[in-house]
């Protein structure tokens, strides 16, 4: 974890701690988990009921952090997961039932061949060779009824198995998708950048990372609601997304943090792409929706690093955020990269 990392869980931590002082909440891990949450804004249905209880006036208890818990926190993805997986091994155990089925009236088929081979050998009168055959061909008939029957199922089966499969390919591509702004979430960046990375040093391909940070988010959202706040973060998260390309991955990093990873770009074009999108974000006017008001212009902060063949994940991210946070220092609104920066200034709280 880099410092700037550190510092920035630390402070989300920070806020945690004193909502649950403030609030008289005991500091299990659960309820230290549900504020830690609350504080970063990654989930903003969350941070609307908490917001609105702090409206109301209503003192939090203990009880009630337990239900806000539940209801936010307790993910359901591992049920949907589970629940998949049970009737994917219910469908799986009913194939293989109806394979057993077959293979055993197989089996007594050619049992039943085998016994009027051995009766064939000897003398035979015609009345004994008609009965053979009819109980030949009754059983031949039965077989022919339980292939149709297997066939049916195994059909049904590999329906319902296509069914299941798809079902959790939703569940997975849900799990890597921040609920609010619709494109990836940590997980998935984290994901995303040690692939990008090892491809990078198998073939030798450029590989630049983008750190973006919406500039005085925090006023914003306190001047006109989360609600508003949100607004503000789905518009970053759609315009970054959509100027970028190929195998670039857009994701919201924590807060008002969003990155990209921009594969085979080089420092250059990673600066051009940056800066395509620091200006689409300035070029948007704000409305709030409820009363059409203008609320100005935003901005938006960005620092950009370039792979080196000895980085990890962590390194790259680190001078990502330090070239960041100087060109907070530097005015705020413009786009800075490690090539421009010699000697960055220490890291302070800045908005």
């Amino acid at each position: 974890m880099s410092d700037q990392e550190f510092k920035r869980a630390l402070g989300y931590a920070n806020s945690a701690f004193d909502l649950l002082k403030r609030s008289g909440i005991p500091p299990y891990p659960q309820f230290y988990e549900l504020l830690y949450t609350y504080s970063t804004g990654v989930n903003p249905n969350l941070n609307t009921r908490i917001n609105a209880i702090f409206r109301s006036g209503d003192a939090p208890t203990a009880d009630l952090a337990e239900t806000l818990y539940d209801e936010f926190l307790k993910s359901d993805m591992s049920d949907r997961i589970s629940d998949v997986s049970e009737r994917m091994h219910e469908r799986i155990g009913a194939v293989h039932k109806a394979i057993d089925s077959a293979m055993s009236t197989a089996q007594a088929y050619s049992g039943s061949l085998d016994a009027a081979s051995d009766v064939l050998d000897g003398e035979m009168s015609a009345s004994a060779i008609k009965a053979l055959t009819s109980t030949l061909l009754a059983e031949t008939r039965r077989m022919q009824e339980n292939n149709h029957a297997l066939e049916s199922q195994l059909a049904a089966s590999r329906d319902d198995i296509a069914s299941l499969q798809r079902d959790l390919d939703h569940v997975r591509r849900e799990s890597m998708l921040d609920p609010l702004t619709k494109i990836a979430n940590r997980k998935s960046f984290d994901e995303g950048m040690e692939n990008a990375i090892a491809e990078a040093k198998a073939d030798g391909t450029p590989l630049s990372l983008m750190i973006v940070d919406i500039d005085h988010f925090k006023n914003f959202n306190d001047t006109y609601g989360h609600q508003t706040g949100d607004q503000v973060l789905r518009l970053v998260a759609m315009t970054l997304k959509s100027n970028i390309k190929g195998k670039d991955l857009a994701a919201r990093y924590g807060g008002e943090e969003f990155v990209a990873i921009l594969p085979s770009t080089d420092v250059e074009g990673a600066v051009i792409v940056a800066e395509n999108v620091r200006s689409a974000i300035q070029a948007k006017e704000l409305l709030k929706r409820s009363t059409n008001e203008k609320l100005g212009r935003i901005t938006a902060s960005f620092g950009v690093a370039a792979f080196r063949p000895n980085d990890t994940a962590s390194s790259l991210i680190e001078r990502a955020d330090r070239c960041l946070y100087a060109a907070k220092h530097a005015g705020r609104n413009r786009v800075l990269s490690e090539k421009e920066l010699e000697n960055a200034p220490p890291r302070r709280a800045v908005g």
